[in-house]
């Protein structure tokens, strides 16, 4: 157990490392060596199809890993596929964004909610899963609506652009244009901590035991 947790972190610390070094290079106006050709095939294209089997890998061990530890770490793995993506989509802020704050801040936590909940299983469950035929249900109500999407929708072909850095842009965007939405949306994320924390300690008295009984 202990092997193979190290053999996904080494791992994970690699993509990490890749994704770092390629979204430098995108922010300093490096460009991906798309010549490279293996027939009609180029590097760019092993690439996206490298990063999206990563995410799909990622997220199929999320939804179908029975130990809650595989499933974190397959998230892991689907949030760096995603970040990977975002660099060849020239979308620098977006790929650091999602290293620093899903994998860094909200994955962090979410491993650290597992290794704290270890006794979860003795947790008695109120309502009881539907299991595998409400997940068939599920999958049969839902993969013809997304298929007809795919195919029906006039997709727009535009040819790929270079990749640039993207970072400045988006910070002017932020500061002047869309200055008020960005403010709104800091203010509605503080009313959530807010109320997080207004709720967990209630929570707290009430388990608090009554001096006066004591």
């Amino acid at each position: 157990m202990p092997r193979k947790i190290v053999t996904w972190v080494v791992l994970a610390a690699l993509v990490v490392t890749f994704v770092g070094i390629l979204g430098a290079s995108v922010a300093d106006g490096a460009l991906l060596p798309v010549n490279l050709t293996v027939g009609p095939i180029t590097l760019q294209d092993v690439l996206f199809y490298a990063f999206a089997g990563l995410t799909v890998a990622g997220a199929g061990a999320v939804a179908f890993s029975r130990n809650i530890l595989y499933s974190a770490i397959g998230l892991l793995f689907a949030l760096m596929g995603a970040g990977s993506l975002y660099v060849l989509l020239s979308a620098d802020f977006l790929a650091v964004t999602q290293l620093l704050v899903y994998i860094g801040g909200v994955l962090v936590l979410i491993l650290f909610a597992v290794m704290l909940t270890n006794r979860i299983t003795e947790v008695n469950i109120s309502n009881a899963s539907l299991g595998v035929a409400g997940a068939v249900a599920l999958l049969v109500a839902t993969v013809p609506v997304l298929v007809f999407i795919a195919v029906a929708t006039p997709w727009a072909a535009h040819a790929a652009p270079a990749l640039a850095p993207t970072t400045r842009d988006i910070g002017n965007g932020f500061l002047t244009r869309w200055l008020l939405p960005f403010e709104l949306a800091s203010l509605v994320l503080l009313a959530t901590l807010i109320g997080a924390v207004v709720i967990a300690r209630k929570e707290l008295k009430q388990d608090e035991p009554d001096p006066s009984l004591g």
